[in-house]
C-alpha cells in the first residue's frame, strides 16, 4: 500500500538518502535541494508540503506540494497564484517502474481537493521539455501544456 507521510526529523535522514538514476538527476532536483527550498518558501510567507512516498514502511520516494506564491519569488506563472502546485515528484532508482509514482500522484491530487490551504481551481506542475517520462506521467492523469514555461521547464495544468 503507497502513502503519502510528511517528511519530520523521524524520516528526513532516509528522504534525504533516496535519488533517482544518474540520467534523471537533470531533471530533478535533489531531495536536500527540495527540503532547502521548502524551508526558504515557508520563511518567506510561502506554503510547501514535503511528503516521503512509503510502499509499506519502506521510503521509495519523494513528493513536494507547493500552494500559492511567497513574498521572495520573482516573476511566478500567473497559474501559481492561489494554486496547488506539484512541486517535486521523485522515485528512487531502486523502486522506480512499479506504479509508486501514478500511485502518488494520485493521492497528492486526492490531498490538494481537500483544500488544505483553501479554495483553489488548478493544480500545476513544471518538468524539463526533454523529460518524456514526466510529460507523459501528467497526461495521463489530465495535465495539459498551456505553451508558457517557467525556468526553463514547461508548465502544465488540470483542474482540481
Amino acid at each position: 500500500m503507497v502513502k503519502l507521510v510528511p517528511v519530520d526529523r523521524q524520516n528526513a535522514a532516509e528522504i534525504l538518502h533516496l535519488q533517482v538514476k544518474k540520467e534523471q538527476r537533470a531533471f530533478v532536483a535533489s531531495n536536500g535541494q527540495s527540503l532547502a527550498e521548502a524551508e526558504t518558501a515557508l520563511a518567506a510567507g510561502g506554503r510547501a508540503f514535503p511528503f516521503g512516498i512509503y510502499a509499506g514502511e519502506q521510503a521509495v520516494g519523494f513528493l513536494m506540494v507547493g500552494f500559492g506564491t511567497d513574498e521572495e519569488w520573482i516573476d511566478p506563472p500567473a497559474v501559481a497564484h492561489g494554486n496547488y502546485s506539484l512541486w517535486r515528484l521523485m522515485i528512487d532508482e531502486r523502486y522506480q517502474h512499479r506504479g509508486y509514482g501514478t500511485a502518488a500522484l494520485q493521492l497528492a491530487l486526492d490531498w490538494m481537493r481537500t483544500l488544505p490551504c483553501g479554495p483553489a481551481e488548478y493544480c500545476w506542475v513544471s518538468y524539463a521539455p526533454q523529460n518524456k517520462d514526466a510529460r507523459e506521467l501528467y497526461r495521463r492523469f489530465g495535465f495539459c501544456e498551456t505553451g508558457e514555461m517557467t525556468g526553463g521547464e514547461s508548465i502544465a495544468v488540470r483542474r482540481l
